[in-house]
Protein backbone atom coordinates (compact mmCIF):
# COMPACT_ATOMS: atom_id res chain seq x y z
CA UNK A 1 0.00 0.00 0.00
CA UNK A 2 1.33 3.59 -1.01
CA UNK A 3 0.44 5.84 1.68
CA UNK A 4 0.65 9.35 1.06
CA UNK A 5 1.39 11.35 4.36
CA UNK A 6 0.75 15.04 4.95
CA UNK A 7 2.14 17.22 7.94
CA UNK A 8 2.59 20.92 8.71
CA UNK A 9 6.20 19.69 9.80
CA UNK A 10 9.61 17.39 9.16
CA UNK A 11 10.06 15.22 12.31
CA UNK A 12 13.31 16.08 13.29
CA UNK A 13 13.94 16.45 15.87
CA UNK A 14 11.82 14.48 17.24
CA UNK A 15 11.54 16.20 20.40
CA UNK A 16 7.22 16.77 20.99
CA UNK A 17 4.39 14.67 21.71
CA UNK A 18 3.09 14.90 18.00
CA UNK A 19 6.05 14.10 16.37
CA UNK A 20 7.00 11.54 18.28
CA UNK A 21 3.68 9.54 17.80
CA UNK A 22 3.94 10.25 13.74
CA UNK A 23 7.63 9.45 13.86
CA UNK A 24 7.09 5.80 15.50
CA UNK A 25 3.62 4.93 13.87
CA UNK A 26 5.24 5.72 10.23
CA UNK A 27 8.88 4.10 11.14
CA UNK A 28 6.55 0.53 12.09
CA UNK A 29 4.25 1.46 8.78
CA UNK A 30 7.60 2.01 6.86
CA UNK A 31 8.48 -1.67 7.00
CA UNK A 32 5.30 -3.03 5.27
CA UNK A 33 4.21 -0.13 3.16
CA UNK A 34 5.38 2.70 0.36
CA UNK A 35 5.19 5.95 2.68
CA UNK A 36 5.57 9.41 0.41
CA UNK A 37 5.82 12.27 3.40
CA UNK A 38 4.65 15.69 2.52
CA UNK A 39 5.32 18.94 4.96
CA UNK A 40 5.59 22.16 5.27
CA UNK A 41 9.47 22.89 6.08
CA UNK A 42 10.32 26.09 8.20
CA UNK A 43 13.92 25.21 8.06
CA UNK A 44 13.83 24.87 12.07
CA UNK A 45 15.25 21.62 12.04
CA UNK A 46 18.25 22.29 9.99
CA UNK A 47 19.33 20.33 6.69
CA UNK A 48 19.25 16.67 9.32
CA UNK A 49 15.33 17.34 9.13
CA UNK A 50 15.43 16.09 5.95
CA UNK A 51 18.59 13.84 5.76
CA UNK A 52 17.17 11.66 8.70
CA UNK A 53 13.40 11.76 7.27
CA UNK A 54 14.47 8.22 5.01
CA UNK A 55 14.44 6.94 9.10
CA UNK A 56 10.18 7.30 8.81
CA UNK A 57 9.63 7.50 5.11
CA UNK A 58 10.99 6.59 1.49
CA UNK A 59 10.70 9.83 -0.27
CA UNK A 60 9.98 12.96 1.34
CA UNK A 61 8.65 16.43 -0.35
CA UNK A 62 9.24 19.88 1.95
CA UNK A 63 7.57 22.97 0.97
CA UNK A 64 9.39 25.69 2.22
CA UNK A 65 7.40 27.58 4.35
CA UNK A 66 7.89 30.75 6.87
CA UNK A 67 6.50 30.36 10.42
CA UNK A 68 5.79 33.29 12.27
CA UNK A 69 7.76 32.92 16.16
CA UNK A 70 5.50 33.56 18.90
CA UNK A 71 5.45 36.89 21.09
CA UNK A 72 7.03 38.38 17.84
CA UNK A 73 5.81 41.97 15.79
CA UNK A 74 4.91 39.54 13.11
CA UNK A 75 3.08 37.27 15.35
CA UNK A 76 0.80 40.02 16.51
CA UNK A 77 0.16 41.42 13.47
CA UNK A 78 -1.08 37.86 12.45
CA UNK A 79 -3.49 37.65 15.55
CA UNK A 80 -4.61 41.11 14.67
CA UNK A 81 -5.09 40.05 10.84
CA UNK A 82 -6.93 36.92 11.64
CA UNK A 83 -9.70 39.13 13.34
CA UNK A 84 -11.24 39.09 10.49
CA UNK A 85 -11.18 35.59 9.19
CA UNK A 86 -13.64 32.92 9.83
CA UNK A 87 -10.93 30.47 10.16
CA UNK A 88 -9.02 30.28 13.92
CA UNK A 89 -5.30 31.36 13.87
CA UNK A 90 -4.22 27.75 14.99
CA UNK A 91 -5.43 26.90 11.32
CA UNK A 92 -5.08 29.92 9.42
CA UNK A 93 -1.53 30.35 9.52
CA UNK A 94 -0.44 27.09 7.88
CA UNK A 95 -2.74 27.64 4.49
CA UNK A 96 -0.06 27.26 1.78
CA UNK A 97 -1.05 27.15 -2.00
CA UNK A 98 2.17 25.29 -2.49
CA UNK A 99 0.66 22.54 -0.60
CA UNK A 100 -1.88 21.98 -2.36
CA UNK A 101 -0.06 22.04 -5.79
CA UNK A 102 2.63 19.32 -4.60
CA UNK A 103 -0.40 17.34 -3.14
CA UNK A 104 -1.96 17.41 -6.21
CA UNK A 105 1.18 16.08 -8.34
CA UNK A 106 2.06 13.52 -6.34
CA UNK A 107 -1.34 12.57 -7.03
CA UNK A 108 -1.54 12.58 -10.28
CA UNK A 109 1.14 10.39 -10.76
CA UNK A 110 -1.24 7.72 -9.95
CA UNK A 111 -0.02 5.08 -7.41
CA UNK A 112 -1.33 6.95 -4.34
CA UNK A 113 -2.95 4.11 -2.36
CA UNK A 114 -4.56 6.40 0.64
CA UNK A 115 -3.88 9.81 1.68
CA UNK A 116 -3.51 10.84 5.89
CA UNK A 117 -3.78 14.14 6.75
CA UNK A 118 -1.71 14.08 10.06
CA UNK A 119 -3.65 16.19 12.43
CA UNK A 120 -6.66 18.75 11.72
CA UNK A 121 -3.92 21.98 11.04
CA UNK A 122 -3.26 20.95 7.52
CA UNK A 123 -6.75 19.95 6.44
CA UNK A 124 -7.35 23.60 4.60
CA UNK A 125 -4.25 22.46 2.15
CA UNK A 126 -6.01 19.51 1.15
CA UNK A 127 -8.96 19.46 -1.64
CA UNK A 128 -12.26 17.36 -1.64
CA UNK A 129 -11.68 16.17 -5.10
CA UNK A 130 -8.39 14.15 -5.12
CA UNK A 131 -9.25 10.68 -5.96
CA UNK A 132 -7.78 8.35 -3.03
CA UNK A 133 -9.45 7.83 0.27
CA UNK A 134 -8.46 10.48 2.63
CA UNK A 135 -7.64 9.68 6.46
CA UNK A 136 -7.94 12.90 9.03
CA UNK A 137 -5.65 11.81 11.85
CA UNK A 138 -7.34 13.52 14.80
CA UNK A 139 -4.27 13.39 17.93
CA UNK A 140 -6.89 15.99 19.52
CA UNK A 141 -10.39 17.47 19.89
CA UNK A 142 -9.04 20.72 18.93
CA UNK A 143 -12.46 22.43 19.56
CA UNK A 144 -12.06 20.88 23.30
CA UNK A 145 -8.31 22.34 23.34
CA UNK A 146 -9.64 26.27 22.89
CA UNK A 147 -12.91 25.34 24.90
CA UNK A 148 -10.74 24.78 28.24
CA UNK A 149 -8.51 27.53 27.71
CA UNK A 150 -11.54 29.89 27.74
CA UNK A 151 -12.80 28.28 30.77
CA UNK A 152 -9.03 28.99 32.62
CA UNK A 153 -8.51 32.49 31.16
CA UNK A 154 -8.60 34.97 34.18
CA UNK A 155 -7.92 37.55 32.13
CA UNK A 156 -11.35 39.07 30.24
CA UNK A 157 -9.68 40.13 27.31
CA UNK A 158 -8.20 37.02 26.71
CA UNK A 159 -10.86 34.57 28.12
CA UNK A 160 -12.90 36.67 24.79
CA UNK A 161 -10.35 35.91 22.40
CA UNK A 162 -10.59 32.22 23.45
CA UNK A 163 -13.86 31.95 23.35
CA UNK A 164 -14.02 33.11 19.80
CA UNK A 165 -11.04 30.72 19.15
CA UNK A 166 -13.20 28.34 20.56
CA UNK A 167 -15.79 28.95 18.65
CA UNK A 168 -14.24 29.08 15.43
CA UNK A 169 -12.41 26.01 15.98
CA UNK A 170 -15.12 24.24 16.36
CA UNK A 171 -17.10 25.11 13.16
CA UNK A 172 -13.80 24.25 11.24
CA UNK A 173 -13.16 20.89 12.87
CA UNK A 174 -16.77 19.82 12.11
CA UNK A 175 -16.72 20.59 8.68
CA UNK A 176 -13.29 19.08 8.01
CA UNK A 177 -14.13 15.75 9.76
CA UNK A 178 -17.04 15.33 8.00
CA UNK A 179 -15.75 15.59 4.50
CA UNK A 180 -13.02 13.29 5.19
CA UNK A 181 -13.76 9.44 4.16
CA UNK A 182 -12.26 8.19 8.10
CA UNK A 183 -11.53 10.32 10.97
CA UNK A 184 -8.72 8.38 13.40
CA UNK A 185 -9.19 9.48 16.86
CA UNK A 186 -6.40 8.47 19.56
CA UNK A 187 -8.84 7.18 22.47
CA UNK A 188 -12.85 5.70 22.75
CA UNK A 189 -13.61 9.25 24.22
CA UNK A 190 -12.22 11.61 21.73
CA UNK A 191 -13.97 8.56 19.04
CA UNK A 192 -17.52 9.70 21.33
CA UNK A 193 -16.97 13.04 21.60
CA UNK A 194 -15.91 13.86 17.50
CA UNK A 195 -19.43 11.80 17.09
CA UNK A 196 -21.59 13.60 19.17
CA UNK A 197 -20.00 16.89 18.64
CA UNK A 198 -19.82 16.43 14.95
CA UNK A 199 -22.82 13.80 13.84
CA UNK A 200 -19.61 11.94 12.64
CA UNK A 201 -20.68 7.76 11.74
CA UNK A 202 -17.68 6.84 10.83
CA UNK A 203 -14.51 7.60 13.49
CA UNK A 204 -12.25 4.42 14.67
CA UNK A 205 -9.25 4.59 17.35
CA UNK A 206 -5.77 4.06 17.39
CA UNK A 207 -4.18 4.15 20.28
CA UNK A 208 -1.16 5.95 21.72
CA UNK A 209 1.74 4.25 22.06
CA UNK A 210 5.24 3.97 23.51
CA UNK A 211 8.37 2.70 22.93
CA UNK A 212 8.75 0.26 25.45
CA UNK A 213 12.66 -0.81 24.67
CA UNK A 214 13.28 2.78 25.07
CA UNK A 215 11.66 3.97 27.95
CA UNK A 216 12.88 1.22 30.61
CA UNK A 217 14.57 2.36 33.81
CA UNK A 218 18.66 2.29 33.53
CA UNK A 219 18.84 1.12 37.52
CA UNK A 220 22.50 3.39 36.77
CA UNK A 221 20.20 6.72 38.57
CA UNK A 222 19.72 7.06 42.23
CA UNK A 223 16.54 8.34 43.31
CA UNK A 224 15.76 11.64 44.74
CA UNK A 225 13.30 11.10 46.96
CA UNK A 226 11.83 14.76 47.50
CA UNK A 227 11.90 15.87 43.93
CA UNK A 228 9.26 16.13 41.43
CA UNK A 229 9.10 16.53 37.79
CA UNK A 230 7.10 17.56 34.67
CA UNK A 231 8.06 16.41 31.01
CA UNK A 232 6.55 17.87 27.86
CA UNK A 233 6.72 20.66 25.36
CA UNK A 234 7.30 24.35 26.98
CA UNK A 235 5.91 26.32 24.34
CA UNK A 236 2.64 24.95 24.34
CA UNK A 237 -0.11 26.30 25.98
CA UNK A 238 -1.60 23.36 27.76
CA UNK A 239 1.46 22.51 29.23
CA UNK A 240 2.16 26.09 30.33
CA UNK A 241 -1.05 26.37 31.93
CA UNK A 242 -0.05 22.98 33.89
CA UNK A 243 3.54 24.15 35.34
CA UNK A 244 2.22 27.55 36.65
CA UNK A 245 -0.86 26.22 37.93
CA UNK A 246 1.20 23.53 39.89
CA UNK A 247 3.82 26.16 40.68
CA UNK A 248 1.33 28.99 42.33
CA UNK A 249 -1.36 26.31 43.67
CA UNK A 250 0.14 22.72 44.55
CA UNK A 251 3.92 22.98 44.86
CA UNK A 252 3.32 25.75 47.98
CA UNK A 253 1.36 23.20 49.74
CA UNK A 254 3.62 20.00 49.26
CA UNK A 255 6.29 22.22 50.34
CA UNK A 256 4.08 23.23 53.87
CA UNK A 257 4.51 19.32 54.46
CA UNK A 258 7.63 18.18 52.65
CA UNK A 259 10.07 21.81 52.95
CA UNK A 260 13.19 20.48 50.71
CA UNK A 261 10.67 19.29 47.96
CA UNK A 262 11.81 20.16 44.70
CA UNK A 263 10.08 20.76 40.76
CA UNK A 264 12.04 20.08 37.91
CA UNK A 265 10.28 21.15 34.13
CA UNK A 266 12.48 19.57 31.71
CA UNK A 267 11.40 20.19 28.21
CA UNK A 268 11.89 22.18 24.56
CA UNK A 269 11.47 25.98 23.81
CA UNK A 270 10.36 26.75 27.18
CA UNK A 271 8.14 29.80 27.45
CA UNK A 272 9.67 33.67 28.88
CA UNK A 273 6.25 32.99 31.92
CA UNK A 274 8.00 29.29 32.38
CA UNK A 275 11.35 30.60 32.49
CA UNK A 276 10.54 33.56 35.13
CA UNK A 277 8.96 30.52 37.40
CA UNK A 278 12.85 29.33 37.85
CA UNK A 279 13.79 32.65 38.66
CA UNK A 280 11.14 33.93 40.86
CA UNK A 281 10.59 30.23 42.83
CA UNK A 282 14.28 28.82 44.54
CA UNK A 283 12.64 25.51 44.63
CA UNK A 284 12.06 25.39 40.66
CA UNK A 285 14.02 24.29 37.46
CA UNK A 286 13.33 24.97 34.50
CA UNK A 287 15.87 22.63 32.13
CA UNK A 288 14.83 23.48 28.45
CA UNK A 289 15.85 21.19 25.77
CA UNK A 290 17.51 18.17 27.28
CA UNK A 291 19.46 15.38 24.82
CA UNK A 292 17.16 12.55 26.82
CA UNK A 293 14.89 13.29 29.50
CA UNK A 294 15.00 9.84 31.26
CA UNK A 295 18.03 10.33 33.31
CA UNK A 296 15.70 13.45 34.94
CA UNK A 297 12.46 10.91 35.07
CA UNK A 298 14.50 8.39 37.05
CA UNK A 299 15.96 10.48 39.12
CA UNK A 300 12.38 11.74 40.37
CA UNK A 301 10.40 10.28 43.28
CA UNK A 302 7.09 11.15 41.75
CA UNK A 303 6.27 12.71 38.06
CA UNK A 304 3.15 14.74 37.90
CA UNK A 305 0.52 15.51 34.89
CA UNK A 306 -1.35 18.77 36.69
CA UNK A 307 -3.46 19.57 32.95
CA UNK A 308 -6.16 21.71 33.36
CA UNK A 309 -6.34 22.06 29.55
CA UNK A 310 -6.25 18.90 27.98
CA UNK A 311 -5.64 17.26 24.72
CA UNK A 312 -2.23 16.29 22.50
CA UNK A 313 -0.27 12.84 22.53
CA UNK A 314 -0.30 12.23 26.22
CA UNK A 315 2.84 10.39 25.64
CA UNK A 316 4.07 11.35 29.24
CA UNK A 317 1.60 9.31 30.78
CA UNK A 318 3.12 6.38 29.03
CA UNK A 319 6.79 6.97 29.27
CA UNK A 320 6.55 7.57 32.93
CA UNK A 321 4.50 4.05 33.30
CA UNK A 322 7.83 2.72 31.50
CA UNK A 323 10.44 4.52 33.57
CA UNK A 324 8.42 3.17 36.87
CA UNK A 325 7.79 6.30 38.28
CA UNK A 326 4.95 6.84 40.18
CA UNK A 327 2.66 9.55 39.12
CA UNK A 328 -0.07 11.78 39.79
CA UNK A 329 -2.40 13.42 37.30
CA UNK A 330 -5.45 15.57 37.04
CA UNK A 331 -8.87 13.22 35.23
CA UNK A 332 -8.05 15.37 32.40
CA UNK A 333 -4.21 14.83 32.30
CA UNK A 334 -5.41 11.10 31.72
CA UNK A 335 -8.07 11.54 29.68
CA UNK A 336 -8.66 9.07 26.90
CA UNK A 337 -6.15 6.56 28.73
CA UNK A 338 -7.21 3.02 29.89
CA UNK A 339 -5.58 3.70 33.35
CA UNK A 340 -6.87 3.71 36.53
CA UNK A 341 -6.48 5.64 39.98
CA UNK A 342 -4.48 3.53 42.35
CA UNK A 343 -3.65 1.43 40.16
CA UNK A 344 -1.10 2.63 37.84
CA UNK A 345 -1.18 6.13 39.33
CA UNK A 346 -2.74 8.72 41.75
CA UNK A 347 -5.69 10.84 40.32
CA UNK A 348 -6.47 14.15 41.53
CA UNK A 349 -7.82 16.97 40.59
CA UNK A 350 -7.94 19.90 43.34
CA UNK A 351 -4.71 21.51 44.59
CA UNK A 352 -5.47 20.72 47.86
CA UNK A 353 -5.87 16.81 47.04
CA UNK A 354 -3.04 16.77 44.44
CA UNK A 355 -0.66 18.00 46.61
CA UNK A 356 -1.35 15.54 49.18
CA UNK A 357 -1.23 12.64 46.68
CA UNK A 358 2.60 13.65 45.60
CA UNK A 359 3.05 13.93 49.52
CA UNK A 360 1.97 10.79 49.60
CA UNK A 361 4.52 9.27 46.90
CA UNK A 362 7.29 11.12 48.54
CA UNK A 363 6.46 10.10 52.01
CA UNK A 364 5.10 6.19 51.15
CA UNK A 365 7.98 4.72 49.20
CA UNK A 366 6.52 1.21 49.15
CA UNK A 367 3.35 2.78 47.59
CA UNK A 368 4.91 4.92 44.78
CA UNK A 369 7.31 1.23 44.21
CA UNK A 370 3.50 -0.78 44.10
CA UNK A 371 1.74 1.80 41.09
CA UNK A 372 4.95 1.74 39.30
CA UNK A 373 5.11 -1.76 38.87
CA UNK A 374 1.93 -1.87 37.86
CA UNK A 375 2.12 0.64 35.48
CA UNK A 376 5.31 -0.43 33.92
CA UNK A 377 4.07 -4.15 33.91
CA UNK A 378 0.97 -3.04 31.39
CA UNK A 379 2.68 -0.81 29.48
CA UNK A 380 5.23 -3.19 28.18
CA UNK A 381 2.18 -5.92 27.71
CA UNK A 382 -0.42 -3.43 25.84
CA UNK A 383 0.73 -0.05 24.30
CA UNK A 384 4.01 -0.66 21.85
CA UNK A 385 4.30 0.80 18.30
CA UNK A 386 3.95 -2.05 16.65
CA UNK A 387 0.44 -2.92 17.58
CA UNK A 388 -0.64 0.64 17.29
CA UNK A 389 0.87 1.02 13.53
CA UNK A 390 -1.03 -2.60 12.45
CA UNK A 391 -3.80 -1.29 14.00
CA UNK A 392 -3.66 2.13 11.65
CA UNK A 393 -2.24 0.14 8.57
CA UNK A 394 -5.99 -1.98 8.80
CA UNK A 395 -8.14 0.95 8.91
CA UNK A 396 -6.43 2.15 5.69
CA UNK A 397 -6.23 -0.98 3.87
CA UNK A 398 -9.92 -1.32 4.55
CA UNK A 399 -10.28 2.10 3.32
CA UNK A 400 -8.58 1.70 0.16
CA UNK A 401 -10.55 -1.76 -0.48
CA UNK A 402 -13.90 -0.02 -0.10
CA UNK A 403 -13.03 2.73 -2.02
CA UNK A 404 -11.92 0.57 -4.82
CA UNK A 405 -15.04 -1.72 -5.18
CA UNK A 406 -16.92 1.80 -5.22
CA UNK A 407 -14.85 2.75 -8.17
CA UNK A 408 -14.37 -0.06 -10.23
CA UNK A 409 -11.31 0.10 -12.10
Amino acid sequence: MHILWIKTELLHPVDKGGRIRTYQMLRQLRREHRITYLALDDGAGGPEAIERATEYCHDVVAVPFAARAKRTKGFYWELLQNLASPLPYAVAKYRSPALTRELRRLVRAGDVDVIVCDFLFPSLNVPSDLGPPVVLFQHNVEAAIWERHAQVATHPVKRLYMREQWRRMRAFEGRECRRFDKVVAVSREDCAVLARAYGLRDVEEVPTGVDTDFFRPSREVARNRNEIVFTGSMDWLPNEDAVAWFAAEILPRIRAQVPDAHFTIVGRTPSQPVLDLARTHRDITVTGSVPDVRPYMERAAAFVIPMRVAGGTRLKVYEAMGMEIPMVSTTIGIEGLPVRHDAELLVADEPEAFAAAVVRLLREPALGARLAADAAKRVRAEFGWREVASRFASICGALRTERRVRVPA
